[in-house]
């Protein structure tokens, strides 16, 4: 019969070798089932621990160290629905050295249908989640107008009160020291450079020498008239000068160029020089106590009180701020306040109306500084040049315009709560 042929054909054994090959080609076909389970698995397991690392992040930092596994074990089970996967696992890791970082990884293992014929019972499945926040520090510059107007309609005491909620917010959203810093800028027409005694030598007495000072005839009190009417001009020392610098000699004036010893600041005897400036600083009880050390006199100059709070952000002279850490990425931020409209910088202006060259300074300044990458907030309280200040923000949603003093608490504050956010955003 043609069957009994075929079976004792030995011409070419394709029935034995078909039969030996049946056993691996099942095993093949069975372990690619096998395994396209478990990785199905593995990238469930992937988005289950993506989603417990973002909701945990939120609340590591208070719990305890032991917690944080049991806290993930809990919403890893609420959204992870594979019953194939058992034996499942989770560990956790949390550091806080130098910005914070959660790592949790998942383990388990996955029973084989096909792949048990060839000795593998399970495979494992692995993964791993990380979220790292935290890791932005913060430099704010807070330009506050300490002018005339500002005793008005209860502005400075609102000022003030701001203020102090500001830098208490921006003390809670810092987790070590060095997380946030502060400076205080007040200004009129001049800002007060000189915190003690001690007087930087990157001030220029050249003008102030020529104003400041005695002659042999006493009824004149300017240099050159004493000179010119046969007179012997003597300074006075330079440990009488309150403290005031004017603006810088154009262009230097809107830029934060470090001085040298052709570019240096021009010191003025300016009859209402504000409370000194003070540098960037994590010392919050200080802090607290320049703002109320504030007092309101003079006039508007805002385009000097933007760039020194620019200096005060600059690493270096005048201001010196501390060198930045580079496993940590930084947000430069300037709040500037202000009640009025310019009114007098060193070359235009007579301190009472406004005065159209003070502004174009102004825009100059704030040009500057957005270019420089630096974040700046304008708030403008109930009068002044709301078109100026509106450019000059970064963008709208930094701008504030407020009809009254008692809207600064509630700015103050909302200013506070989107810079804490800024400062814990991945």
């Amino acid at each position: 019969m043609p069957f009994q042929r075929f079976i004792r054909d030995r011409r070419a054994s394709v029935v034995p070798l078909f039969a030996l090959s049946i056993i691996p080609l099942t095993g093949l076909v069975g372990a690619a089932v096998d395994y396209s389970r478990a990785a199905a698995a593995r990238s469930a397991m992937q988005s289950a621990l993506d989603s417990t690392v973002l909701a945990l992040s939120k609340d590591t930092e208070t719990l305890a160290s032991g917690a944080i596994t049991g806290k993930a074990t809990t919403l890893f089970n609420a959204v992870f629905l594979r019953p194939e996967v058992q034996n499942i696992a989770l560990t956790s890791s949390y550091t806080s050295n130098k910005g914070s970082q959660l790592v949790i990884s998942g383990t388990g293992t996955v029973k084989t249908t096909f792949m048990g014929l060839m000795g593998f019972s399970e495979l494992p499945v692995a993964a791993s989640a990380t979220a790292v926040w935290g890791n932005t520090r913060l430099r704010v510059a807070l330009v506050l107008d300490n002018t005339g107007s500002m005793a008005s309609s209860g502005k400075m005491t609102a000022l003030k009160t701001a203020s102090k909620s500001l830098i208490t917010q921006l003390q809670n959203a810092a987790r070590v020291a060095e997380d946030v810093y502060v400076a205080i800028i007040p200004y009129s027409k001049d800002v007060n450079v000189k915190p003690g005694e001690t007087i930087p030598d990157w001030v220029d007495f050249t003008i102030w020498d020529t104003l400041n000072g005695t002659c042999t005839k006493s009824s004149y009190t300017k240099q050159s008239s004493c000179v010119a009417n046969g007179g012997k001009w003597t300074p006075k020392a330079h440990s009488t000068w309150n403290g005031c610098v004017m603006d810088r000699d154009q262009n230097w004036d809107v830029l934060n160029t470090a001085p040298d010893s052709s570019v240096k600041f021009p010191a003025e005897q300016y009859g209402y020089c504000t409370t000194a400036a003070m540098a960037l600083s994590n010392d919050w009880t200080a802090l607290t106590a320049k703002i109320d050390a504030m007092t309101p006199n003079g006039s508007t100059n805002n385009t000097i009180g933007l760039v020194w709070g620019w200096h005060a952000l600059t690493t270096g002279a005048p201001l010196s701020a501390p060198a930045k850490d580079p496993d940590y990425e930084y947000q430069d931020v300037i709040v500037l306040l202000t009640d009025g409209l310019n009114t007098q910088n060193r070359w235009n202006g007579n301190g009472s109306s406004q005065s159209t060259a003070v502004d174009a300074r102004t825009e100059k300044a704030c040009a500057n500084v957005k270019a420089a990458g630096i974040t700046l907030y304008t708030v403008l309280v109930m009068e002044g040049n709301a078109s100026l200040l509106q450019t000059c923000a970064t963008d709208s949603s930094r701008y504030f315009y407020l009809t009254s003093a008692n809207q600064l608490v509630t700015t103050f504050d909302a200013i506070g709560t989107q810079l804490s956010k800024l400062r814990l955003a991945k």
